[in-house]
Order: C-alpha cells, then sequence, then structure tokens
C-alpha cells in the first residue's frame, strides 16, 4: 500500500479521491485521524466497556464522517469529522447507559475519570460547526488560564495527552519515563478537579 503519495494531500482532497473509489486515501485519513479519535473518546466513560470499546465507534464515526463528507458544502473536513465522531460516542454512551446492557452497566472502572462534573464542560457535546469552532477557543482559554498552575513538565505534557497520545507515546517525545509522564498526568487531574 502506498500510502505516502496522500500524505501531501490536503482532507477534502483525500475525500474526492475516495468519492472516486481510492481505498488508499480512506486509510490515510484514517491514520489522520485516530488521535482526534482517541482525544474525544478519553473523557467519556462507557458503562459495561472499557476504553478500547469507545475508540472503537469513534472509528466508526469516523468512518462515517469519510464516507458522507460532502465537498460541495462549505466547511472542513475536520469540523465533520468531529461533529461524526462525538455523536456516535455519545450515542453509544446513551445507549450503554440504557437497560439493554443493565448486567453490563454495574462494571467498575479502574481508571479514575480525567474531569469531575464541574470540569466536564471542557469536552461539552456539539452539535454544528459553530459550536466546534466555539468550544475549541473556549478550551484554548481554560488551558491557557490552567498553565499558569502547571509545572513545566505538565504544561508540556498536557497537550499531547489531550491530542490523545499514550503514555508510552508523551514518555518519548519529552524524554522522560512512562511512570514520570503517568505520575505529571495524575497531578495535572488533581489541579483540574480543584
Amino acid at each position: 500500500m502506498e500510502v505516502t503519495r496522500f500524505q501531501s494531500l490536503s482532507d477534502e482532497e483525500l475525500c474526492q479521491q475516495i468519492s472516486n473509489g481510492c481505498r488508499e486515501a480512506e486509510d490515510e485519513l484514517v491514520l489522520r485521524y485516530g488521535q482526534l479519535v482517541r482525544a474525544c473518546a478519553r473523557p467519556l466513560f462507557l458503562a459495561g466497556g472499557d476504553s478500547e470499546d469507545l475508540i472503537q465507534e469513534g472509528m466508526l464515526g469516523l468512518l462515517t464522517a469519510i464516507r458522507g463528507f460532502d465537498l460541495r458544502r462549505d466547511t472542513a473536513f475536520r469540523t465533520y469529522a468531529e461533529i461524526c465522531i462525538r455523536s456516535r460516542l455519545i450515542t453509544a454512551v446513551r445507549a450503554a447507559q440504557g437497560g439493554k446492557h443493565s448486567p453490563l452497566n454495574h462494571s467498575i472502572s479502574f481508571e479514575p475519570p480525567l474531569f469531575d462534573g464541574t470540569n466536564a464542560q471542557l469536552f461539552s457535546i456539539v452539535e454544528s460547526p459553530e459550536d466546534v469552532i466555539i468550544g475549541r477557543e473556549e478550551l484554548k482559554e481554560r488551558l491557557d488560564a490552567l498553565k499558569g498552575q502547571l509545572s513545566e513538565l505538565e504544561a508540556n505534557i498536557l497537550p499531547l495527552y489531550l491530542n490523545g497520545l499514550s503514555c508510552g507515546e508523551i514518555a518519548k517525545q519529552v524524554d522522560r519515563s512512562q511512570k514520570s509522564v503517568d505520575n505529571a498526568i495524575q497531578r495535572i487531574r488533581r489541579k483540574l478537579a480543584r
């Protein structure tokens, strides 16, 4: 598979290639947006499932966006993809909360939630492209205010973590041990909880 020739194309150009039946262009978009899927799934909890189940649901939302993107509309693919991913994730979470899977809903996560109820608005559910843009601006403002409370290491780790990188991937980028990165993430969570 020759994905490298597609790396220089924009998302919208890749969508054009996909509409012409090119599977390699679809693979390139899936690679590009894998971290966005993980970032969207990270603050959510799926009763009866784990984070991989949410990521899988988010990937289905991404595929829906890839196959349903209309080039004639005046919108960026990234905005459309984020809306499709978040919608799919929310649908999965709501379905898990219903009575259909009640035996599975009594499981307990070993991971503490990233945000408690007071900070959940950092990653609010968006319905329109305007809400996505406003949400990004509000998130940037809140993160800028938080950065004054973080150490240099924590400030370097936070954007990587929010972009969906795992502790191992972050550790390689900041040249620290995985345990050091995990400890920094736990400190960031405590500061956010305050």
